[in-house]
């Protein structure tokens, strides 16, 4: 099983490391990290990047093929080379996923009209754009072979999710374990339903940064 993942400048480290945590991990399965070009890309923090190992030419086809959000997204929804490499890829595909706003993405590449999916709070409206059906209550949405999550850390869901419907339940549960995905966190405001009054109107404010 072939597992894409597509890799461009500014996009959010966990939302293709945290899948690839999980999906590698299936039996049989082969992660290849593209970009137009093979090699480092950086994340949307700079400090950090991934290695495209194949270009986008060399990706013709592949059972999951995901797709990560970020800052960089704006720039790939008007690159007509990456949307078609997104819509050849989807014609192969089992599952054509999307992490974030990597959901803007299959979007513009005209694989959402009719769905419902998600995507990171800041962006959820856009995805009406796309003639999608925004759904903001779900952390992973399921429509059809589309599975989209909302944002960065929701891709861990998602992946544990695929695993599940693609090598079964207790394939899932034994990565689960094996990660020790057993999220605690110290507060309770990660989403925009339980965080502090005004603190999603100073990022929004910020465009999402910490000032």
């Amino acid at each position: 099983m072939r597992i894409a993942v597509l890799l461009y400048e500014n996009f959010t480290a966990l939302d293709a490391v945290g899948p690839y945590e999980v999906l590698s991990r299936i039996p049989g399965a082969e992660v290849v990290f593209t970009a137009a070009r093979r090699g480092p890309v950086r994340t949307d923090m700079a400090s950090l990047a991934l290695t495209a190992d194949a270009s986008l030419e060399e990706v013709t086809s592949a059972d999951v093929l995901l797709v990560p959000g970020g800052p960089g997204t704006a720039e790939q929804l008007g690159d007509q080379a990456v949307l078609e490499w997104v819509r050849a890829v989807d014609a192969t595909s089992t599952w054509t996923t999307s992490v974030c706003s990597g959901s803007l993405i299959l979007g513009a590449a005209g694989l959402l009209g009719g769905r419902r999916a998600t995507s990171h709070w800041g962006c959820l409206d856009a995805l009406t754009g796309f003639g999608a059906e925004p759904t903001g209550t779900e952390r992973i949405v399921v429509d059809g072979k589309y599975a989209t999550a909302a944002g960065v850390s929701a891709g861990i869901d998602l992946a544990l999710t695929l695993t599940g419907l693609i090598a079964g339940e207790r394939a899932a549960q034994a990565i689960q374990l094996v990660i020790e995905y057993d999220p605690r966190p110290p507060y309770s405001s990660g989403s925009v339903a339980t965080a502090p009054a005004g603190l999603v109107e100073e990022l929004v404010a910020n465009n999402l940064l910490l000032k």
